[in-house]
């Protein structure tokens, strides 16, 4: 019967983390079935059966039934119980990682999600997975609540400020699914999105040793890759289009009205405050919704950055 209710949920990939949640979906829109039929039916059903029928009818008194208020509050508890044993069981599965997983370090902010591998590859709202083998992701928030969901593999979990949460699956088949932030967390929340996408484990070998070591090129090539893993390109732009922030383009000592009236020139100065202190000088026109990057990014880092910045016209 449960088959009944597929059309309602979204493929299930991970059968491992999947199938408890699944049946309990199914159980409870089952029962809820048979309960909205059944008490319908007793309601038409009494409906006929006890219609006046003239003015002299007289409903009886009835104080109450013991076997009747039994049966409606055991039955009720029974499922309940069921429903807790079930969901709790299905909970523990979710929280036992197997010794054999492969850990990859997830980190959530406005709006991005940013990946970290055991060989120091990086990716940006990619999460690359090999098929078969179970997968941890160890999650963190650089600023606000954010949730991590990925409906193919029926996981959620919220991602806190100052502490590690973690959710596990393994994909049973290659392909691609969609990551959703389901906490409000800002402006372009509805546009946190990521996806996952599952190799065959050769290919997964493969595609870890091509894009493992680090960033690296020259300094400007290594700003490149810094702004996009970053996800500076979510709300400032390269090619001068209206975002949240000023545009990338030409900003390169481009004279800046400040929201104060002020006016700065930018320069490396500038933007070294601007990426780690956005709150100190913001230019006319935005908001201050940037998060601070102290911490977050070296000076070496940082100074690629601006090397990156300085070539785009």
């Amino acid at each position: 019967m449960g088959r009944l209710f597929d059309f309602m949920l979204p493929d299930n990939k991970s059968p491992l983390t999947a199938d408890s949640t699944d049946g309990l979906f199914h159980f409870i829109n089952e029962v809820s079935l048979i309960f909205l039929v059944g008490i319908t039916i007793a309601l038409i059903y009494f409906a006929i059966k006890y219609k006046r029928k003239s003015e002299d009818d007289k409903t009886p008194v009835i104080t109450h039934n013991n076997t009747l208020e039994i049966t409606w509050s055991v039955i009720p508890l029974l499922i309940v119980m069921v429903v807790f044993g079930w969901g709790y069981s299905g909970w523990l599965n979710l929280k036992a990682v197997p010794n054999d997983a492969y850990e990859i370090q997830a980190t959530g902010y406005k709006w991005n999600w940013n990946f970290n591998y055991e060989n120091g590859a990086q990716t940006l709202n990619e999460l690359h997975v090999p098929k078969g083998r179970p997968i941890k992701v160890v999650m963190q928030s650089r600023d606000v609540l954010h949730s991590f969901f990925i409906p193919d593999y029926r996981v959620k979990h919220d991602v806190v400020p100052g502490r590690y949460t973690y959710v596990w699956f393994q994909a049973e088949e290659t392909g691609e699914s969609v990551i959703f932030c389901t906490e409000y967390c800002g402006t372009s929340h509805s546009d946190m999105l990521a996806k996952v996408i599952v190799h065959e484990p050769n290919e997964f070998e493969q595609w870890l040793e091509l894009n493992g070591g680090g960033i690296q090129g020259t300094p400007v090539e290594q700003g490149e890759q810094l702004v996009s893993l970053q996800g500076c390109q979510t709300c400032h732009s390269i090619d001068g289009s209206p975002k949240i922030g000023p545009t990338f383009k030409g900003i390169w000592e481009r004279e800046q009205q400040l929201t104060d009236g002020s006016t700065v020139v930018v320069d490396e100065n500038y933007i070294r405050e601007s990426i780690l202190y956005p709150g100190n000088k913001v230019v006319a026109g935005y908001q201050n919704v940037m998060s601070p990057y102290e911490g977050r990014l070296s000076d070496d880092e940082i100074t690629n950055i601006i090397e990156y910045l300085k070539t785009i016209n």
